[in-house]
């Protein structure tokens, strides 16, 4: 069982149990996802689905987890308005979080829960508002997105599945683009064309897809330490 640095146990976090499968395979995202994000002159972008349950919020956080192994101080954010999980991923004590900042009823500083990880910073959904899609699009929110990322070296949203609500499609003038989480097994190959077409009638793009819940039984899958794989 792994714990935070405030000493908190958590254990569904994948990168953190150490397989070398899983480890690799995130690397291996982070490494393409770093040279398009220095290409396109941005160090922001959201991590997305189509639809719930297949693997967002993990994948984002274990996303966030290997960006702050590089020594560089990054930000996770849970712009999942509706149904957020990071805190519940990385045992956050509730507290305020981005809709209480957006509202009006926290500071800054209040929303920040420093150091969960070595370089690693996280903000909370804090309180779920009834005006999810206005909060986001908001000026405000525009006013925020240019701080963390003029206070953090990397800026990753964990935002809703776009085949779902539309939520994380606000975002789009604020980041690089969006990468999608698929499942094997799970998201079919029509899931991923509206996926696409969603954010591509957005005015963004998709970056990059993560696959997962991939099968570990063909052993020479085994080991190329692909379980989870990052590809265009």
């Amino acid at each position: 069982m792994s714990k935070n640095k405030q000493g908190k146990a958590y254990g569904s976090i994948g990168i953190e149990n150490g397989k070398f499968a899983i480890v690799e395979g995130y690397k291996l995202a982070r490494t393409n996802i770093v040279f398009t994000l220095s290409a396109g002159r941005s160090n922001c972008f959201a991590v997305t689905s189509w639809s719930k349950g297949e693997g967002k919020s993990t994948a984002t956080t274990n996303l966030a987890i290997s960006f702050s192994k590089m020594d560089k101080k990054v930000i996770l954010i849970d712009a999942d308005l509706r149904r957020p999980n990071v805190a519940n991923l990385l045992n956050i004590e509730k507290r305020q979080g981005l809709t209480d900042y957006l509202s009006g009823l926290a500071s800054y500083e209040d929303i920040i829960a420093a150091d969960v990880l070595p370089n690693l910073d996280v903000i909370t959904c804090g309180t779920i508002p009834p005006n999810p899609s206005e909060l986001l699009g908001s000026e405000e929110m525009t006013r925020f997105v240019e701080k963390v990322k003029d206070s953090y070296d990397y800026v990753i949203f964990d935002t809703p599945p776009v085949g779902v609500v539309a939520d994380a499609l606000l975002l789009n003038q604020h980041i690089l683009g969006f990468v999608a989480v698929v499942r094997e097994n799970s998201t079919t190959r029509r899931d991923i064309e509206n996926l696409v077409q969603n954010i591509n009638l957005a005015h963004s793009k998709v970056i990059g897809f993560i696959k997962v819940g991939c099968s570990l039984q063909d052993e020479k899958y085994t080991k190329s330490g692909k379980y989870y794989r990052y590809g265009y």
